[in-house]
């Protein structure tokens, strides 16, 4: 190794045949090659230059053949990079691989120079079907190895930083098990310790040489040519077969030119292409290679997509960084705190030209103290964090997220081939002014408008596809069925599950019904396929209801078991509601809710006797799922079904009771039947009485506490009602020493869910003696709070706004405080 390598922009002593290059253009029959770093912008810069210099008859560039007859898009004026060739079969869509361009992208630069010179250009790496079915046996989120325009998308052979994959060194060079980061090696023969701020110091912040285009390529050559004789392939053993695709395609190109070939290709490849192997050698690495069929197209990228911490192999840390290197035409520093400025000023922060000044000259400082030619990411990072935001890592993770990483989408033109899917999908975004973005923000849609109406049926039916576009999250400020809330950011790997869902028909509204009516056949239990009827009526799929609902009746007869139907009733009183608002006929919907909810309460009192822990705490909840159910059930239609309320509150009368019925769900239906105003607090309190009595074991009387006063609610009761404090004060102190820690985890787990507040509020209860607990009943308790008893005039001060609230203007204060009661 030699000294030359720590400035990429000086004279080379390496052979590299880029000197046949002369003024009016490359003449020789030597191709030139122009090793680059994927995603460098230096290198982007560097083979603009070059090309400029060499004026070549023909252009190969690293990547899939197949992509040939979509190079002339990159031209049209709706093509915005980053954008990514996306390669996927045509039988199976799923196994796919992609290739990122960003603006600063050599190989994007190379297309785009090809485009405005009138020069042929082409692809020359192994095409993707054969690299889609090695991709099959390889690890990565992606099937296909992705060798140009940076890799395919986490491809196996995509982690050297110099390129998307590696390559092969001589026939007699040794081999190596060990996978070479070739940027790394390099690096520490400089003596840096980080790679990024080596590549940095010797390319990015130099010029492209002492008026030698050339130059920069002839000294990566060189360096590459001695790690390839040290550590062979690298470990990538795999790039042999590339490789000799790539020479084939050379010696295509110049023998049908004539000469003038120019290559723009990973550096790590240089020394592979510029050995001289037979064509019969070359092919006999071809023999029999694996094929499948597959379609190409462009796809919009991110370049949070294109930075390292997402899986992309030949990623890049910075990317909102390195394209402000490429794109500032002068004074990089000066023009990046201004945008980091502005961007902390739209965030409300106090930032002044001074502080602009100040980090600038910050940055610059740093960059002389630490020996670099210009001041890096690591000196404008610095800057920023000690001036503009005060030493706080805090603005600077937003800083890091918005500009250094970025959330750029790119952009492709109509015309760019699509699946019929695609396109629909395309149209429609466009009628309901959904634009897909790369930054995640929170969507809020009014049910009763027609747009957002439309925007909630799009999603849910592409979520019902498999293309999770967003995420439903609960809406701020309203609980009402008519708002929905999502969190959207389009991941380009979208793109794919659509081309997966294609199969199952040309439009958004065919393909989800289809895929609905398939799902429900496939599904394996009676939740699975209420679920898809709740996710039906939300999509608003009208023809495949009707099959989802014939499937779902039929395995609600055939299913005996009570937990089986306790699961799927919730998910159908949702939907019910659900079609309220949306104004969908849920008739038949209810008839089976109310069904399944009879059969629940015959089936409930003998399935809840002599359970374990386990599954008594799971019975527990489905019992609150079917509570809440009948509650909401209560109020839809379910003709011919009677008072289910009524019949609801008798079976928990008799789990009440039972003996065999385990203590945690014995509780639980006393505290259902008490908040529904179905039992007196007196009844309850003797009911509590009994079971905390000498006679019941500790556990089992533990277990009824936790029933009882578990989950919502639950603290303030025992809060506002001192007898029942008074008893669990008084059996909790009883317990024999030796069956103490038997109930502890018990009562832990019930009084650890309660907040704060109430936790505080009832040690201060027990810590008085009974009778001074400032119950509703104690008066001068001295806790703020606590009165002598209810200010009947105060109470009836906040009729008239709960009237406003609820819309009830012309409602009777008696409804209205009944009203404010339930809302309480």
């Amino acid at each position: 190794m030699t000294t030359t390598w720590g400035g990429l922009g000086g004279e080379g002593d390496g052979v590299t045949g880029v000197e046949r290059a002369g003024s009016s253009g490359l003449t020789g029959t030597e191709p030139l090659l122009l090793g680059v770093r994927h995603h460098g912008p230096g290198s982007a810069r560097a083979v603009r230059a070059a090309l400029d210099a060499a004026r070549p008859r023909v252009l190969l560039i690293e990547g899939p053949p197949e992509a040939d007859a979509l190079i002339p898009l990159a031209g049209d004026e709706d093509m915005r990079p980053p954008v990514a060739l996306l390669a996927h079969a045509v039988d199976e869509p799923g196994r796919s691989a992609f290739w990122p361009l960003a603006e600063f992208s050599p190989e994007w630069v190379a297309i785009r120079w090809a485009l405005e010179q009138g020069v042929p250009a082409r692809f020359i790496d192994l095409p993707a079907t054969h690299t889609l079915v090695w991709g099959s046996e390889a690890e990565g989120e992606s099937a296909g190895d992705g060798g140009g325009g940076g890799g395919g998308e986490a491809g196996p052979d995509a982690d050297a930083d110099a390129d998307a994959g590696t390559g092969t060194g001589t026939d007699a060079a040794p081999q190596s098990d060990v996978r070479v980061d070739p940027l790394g090696v390099l690096a520490d023969a400089a003596g840096y310790d980080d790679a990024e701020r080596w590549w940095e110091d010797v390319v990015e912040h130099r010029g492209l040489g002492e008026g030698d285009a050339f130059a920069p390529f002839a000294v990566v050559e060189e360096a590459m040519g001695a790690l390839r004789e040290v550590y062979g392939s690298g470990g990538h053993d795999r790039d042999l077969v590339r490789e000799a695709y790539m020479r084939l395609q050379v010696r295509t190109a110049q023998r049908e030119f004539g000469g003038g070939v120019a290559v723009v290709c990973g550096a790590w490849h240089v020394p592979a292409l510029r050995q001289k192997v037979t064509v019969a050698a070359d092919r006999a690495l071809l023999k029999g290679l694996p094929k499948v069929k597959v379609d190409m197209t462009w796809v919009p990228w991110t370049h949070r997509r294109l930075a390292r911490a997402s899986g992309y192999g030949a990623g890049i840390d910075s990317p909102g960084w390195y394209g402000h290197l490429f794109s500032a035409p002068d004074r990089p520093v000066e023009r990046w705190m201004t945008k980091v400025a502005g961007l902390l000023r739209a965030e409300d922060r106090t930032v002044s030209s001074a502080h602009v000044i100040e980090a600038v000259r910050l940055a610059e400082t740093l960059a002389a103290m630490r020996g670099r030619p210009l001041a890096g990411l690591g000196e404008t990072t610095d800057a920023v964090r000690a001036v503009m935001c005060e030493g706080s890592d805090v603005p600077l993770a937003l800083v890091h997220d918005r500009l250094i990483v970025g959330d750029v989408l790119g952009e492709v033109p109509d015309a760019a081939p699509a699946v019929p899917l695609q396109r629909d999908l395309a149209r429609l975004q466009r009628r309901l002014r959904l634009k897909p973005e790369a930054l995640e923000r929170e969507l809020g849609l009014d049910l009763r408008k027609e747009t957002d109406a439309g925007r909630s049926r799009l999603l849910h039916r592409l979520r019902l596809l498999g293309v999770v576009w967003g995420e439903q999250v609960v809406s701020r400020g309203s609980t009402g069925t008519f708002r929905e809330t999502w969190r959207l950011r389009w991941e380009p790997e979208l793109s794919v599950r659509v081309a997966e869902a294609g199969v199952w028909g040309t439009t958004v509204l065919a393909a989800a019904t289809a895929k609905a009516e398939a799902d429900a056949m496939a599904a394996q239990g009676l939740a699975d396929v209420t679920a898809l009827a709740e996710r039906c009526l939300l999509a608003e799929l009208p023809d495949a209801l009707p099959a989802v609902m014939r499937i779902l009746a039929d395995r609600a007869a055939l299913d005996a078991d009570v937990g089986h139907l306790a699961q799927a009733l919730p998910a159908l009183v949702r939907s019910l509601r659900y079609g309220d608002v949306r104004g969908t006929d849920t008739g038949a919907l209810g008839e089976v809710a109310a069904g399944l909810a009879e059969r629940i309460f015959v089936g409930l009192p003998p399935a809840c006797a002599a359970l374990d822990t386990d599954a008594a705490e799971e019975m527990r909840r489905h019992v609150d799922a079917v509570h809440t159910a009948v509650g909401l059930l209560g109020e839809a239609p379910a003709a011919g079904h009677g008072d289910l309320r009524g019949r609801w509150h008798a079976v928990l009368r008799v789990l009440s009771a039972r003996d065999t019925v385990p203590g945690v769900i014995r509780g639980r239906a006393v505290r259902l039947l008490l908040d529904d105003g179905q039992l007196a607090q007196d009844e309850a309190a003797r009911l509590m009485g009994l079971v905390l009595s000498p006679g019941t074991p500790p556990g089992d009387a533990a277990a009824w506490i936790e029933g009882f006063v578990g989950g919502g609610g639950g603290g303030m009761l025992l809060v506002h009602d001192e007898r029942l404090l008074g008893l669990v004060d008084g059996w909790l102190t009883g317990v024999p020493a030796e069956a103490f820690t038997d109930v502890l985890p018990l009562l832990r787990r019930t009084f650890s869910a309660y907040e704060p507040g109430v936790r505080r509020t009832l040690g201060e209860l027990v810590r008085r003696e009974p009778g001074q607990r400032g119950s509703a009943s104690a008066v001068g308790s001295g806790i703020p709070g606590f009165g002598a008893g209810l200010d009947v005039e105060r109470a009836d001060a906040v009729l008239p706004v709960v009237r406003l609230l609820l819309g009830l203007d012309g409602a009777g204060e008696e409804e209205c405080a009944e009203l404010a009661g339930v809302a309480g």
